[in-house]
């Protein structure tokens, strides 16, 4: 039996409440445009921080999601059809903030046969035409497996392309949807490396949920050997009492220990930190990989 976390987090783990003037105003221009973002749906720590940047995570396809992943606070239920709107406005939205780096990612539409994939394309085209300078990323979901919806992605051209392992196989079970897949994770990214060897691809983990070093490192090389070369490592923060609990909280220098084994192993950029998420800092990471 895995021991109990703490009931009040950490020192470490406190950021401060939502000031200024940027935040709100970035707030304020995602609820004119109607967008989503999993800043706000994964109530991701860093959104202080993000919003007041005047730069957010574009959420695509809906805020509802087809699969009941554990460590999730996204909604899972009934979903919409695609929004045809929602590419136009979302590189409004990015025009209007000037972003450099724009990350879209999306929910899970298991319901799509190409997963939403067009959709994702649609919206990279529209964020082009309007910032022909900025870099894309794409954090996307398995596509069930639908390898020719994979290909259809990769040739529109994102900078980066992005999947996340979230955890190691065992806790598989534990933390994921039944229809998520340690093997199929892996087969993506393999994909996606051989068809464009020259795109970098990145993948993250959620630590504290019970894997072990061990179990963690194999889980490395298993993403390196994909060809992975980018690497987030945050500590999984229970969004509510509905999602799997905490097993543990790891102090920073025991990420920051983990990053530099991370980057001895062979990955060229790692992001390690309690605070660390799939897109946080993105831009600066793919120009440090460049």
């Amino acid at each position: 039996m895995p021991p109990l976390p703490p009931r009040r987090l950490p020192g470490w783990l406190k950021r401060p409440l939502p000031e200024g003037s940027a935040y709100q105003q970035t707030r304020q221009l995602l609820a004119e445009l109607r967008l989503q973002t999993v800043c706000h749906h994964a109530r991701c720590p860093n959104r202080t921080e993000c919003y007041g940047q005047k730069t957010a995570t574009f959420l695509l396809l809906g805020p509802v999601c087809t699969r009941a992943c554990r460590f999730c606070s996204v909604p899972k239920g009934q979903v919409l059809p695609p929004d045809p709107t929602e590419p136009e406005r979302v590189a409004e939205a990015a025009r209007r903030l000037g972003l450099r780096h724009v990350v879209l990612t999306m929910v899970t539409r298991d319901d799509l046969p190409d997963g939403g994939a067009e959709h994702v394309v649609r919206t990279m085209q529209a964020i082009r035409a309007a910032l022909p300078s900025a870099t894309v990323e794409l954090l996307i979901s398995d596509l069930a497996g639908n390898w020719q919806a994979l290909e259809h992605l990769l040739d529109a051209g994102p900078d980066v392309l992005n999947h996340n392992c979230e955890t190691v196989p065992r806790l598989y079970p534990v933390v994921r949807s039944a229809k998520a897949d340690y093997r199929r994770t892996l087969q993506l990214l393999r994909r996606a490396h051989r068809s464009r060897p020259e795109m970098p691809l990145k993948s993250g983990l959620m630590l504290g949920l019970g894997e072990t070093i061990e179990e963690l490192l194999d889980t490395l090389v298993d993403l390196l050997q994909a060809g992975c070369t980018l690497l987030t490592l945050g500590q999984y923060l229970q969004p509510s009492l509905e999602q799997t609990p905490v097993v543990r909280y790891l102090p920073p220098e025991e990420f920051e220990e983990l990053g530099r084994l991370a980057k001895w192993l062979g990955f060229r950029q790692v992001a390690s930190g309690p605070f660390v998420r799939s897109s946080y800092h993105a831009h600066q990471m793919l120009i440090a990989s460049r």
